[in-house]
């Protein structure tokens, strides 16, 4: 995993003096299928959930990255940044905290990912460091708990 996207960020690199590569994760956003959407479906159809634990990142919402692919591109501060919503989660917690926002009664259970065995293994820690945003004054995103709060109000949730 992530074996792809190196080689075509060492590509961009190799082939171009001024560009903006941004590393995100866990994106949610109004178009196509995500782990919001999935959660609340799934908490209209089921009582419990089995839901990774064991996997760290941080949640991202699609304006919030488009707002700052925006803040990056004015200015002349070329390079690799990392664009996520701030604050750090589990996939259990997020979805723990879509059943509660969502007004969803389904039990969240935390287990391991060895129970969920996928064709390319996923890392257990995906959180970014945003030194390269802050030293190029660039401002941060919103917690993705804020994020969340105002992606279920755009969903009619």
């Amino acid at each position: 995993y992530g074996v792809t996207k190196l080689g075509g960020e060492r590509a961009v690199m190799k082939h171009l003096d001024k560009y903006f590569i941004v590393r995100t994760s866990w994106v949610f956003g109004i178009n196509g299928n995500n782990f919001v959407k999935t959660m609340l479906r799934l908490g209209n159809e089921k009582d419990e959930l089995n839901v990774v634990c064991d996997q760290i990142g941080s949640p991202t919402y699609t304006p919030d990255l488009a707002r700052l692919i925006c803040d990056l591109i004015v200015t002349d501060k070329y390079g690799i940044y990392h664009g996520t919503n701030e604050n750090y989660c589990s996939w259990a917690e997020f979805a723990s905290e879509i059943m509660k926002l969502g007004g969803r009664k389904a039990k969240i259970n935390p287990v391991p990912s060895s129970e969920y065995p996928v064709r390319a293994e996923r890392p257990h820690n995906s959180r970014l460091s945003k030194k390269c945003l802050d030293d190029a004054g660039i401002k941060r995103l919103p917690t993705w708990q804020d994020a969340l709060k105002r992606y279920l109000k755009e969903l009619g949730e």
